[in-house]
């Protein structure tokens, strides 16, 4: 759980700071949203879950 808040969180600040740059608009972070929202809704939802968490698994597993 702790993962998804944090890209959540991740994305949430992205979005803003391309908002604020004028390289995204608002209509396409609105389409990115509901894609994430559909998406979360589909049988591919746990695919892409586990994909994310093993990412994050590797990223953490990284020592400088």
């Amino acid at each position: 759980m702790a993962i998804s808040i944090s890209v959540v969180l991740l994305l949430l600040i992205l979005a803003v700071v391309f908002l604020r740059n004028g390289g995204m608009k608002l209509s396409h972070a609105l389409v990115c949203g509901m894609l994430g929202f559909l998406l979360a809704g589909t049988s591919m939802a746990p695919t892409i879950q586990d994909g994310i968490t093993a990412t994050a698994d590797v990223v953490s597993g990284i020592r400088p």
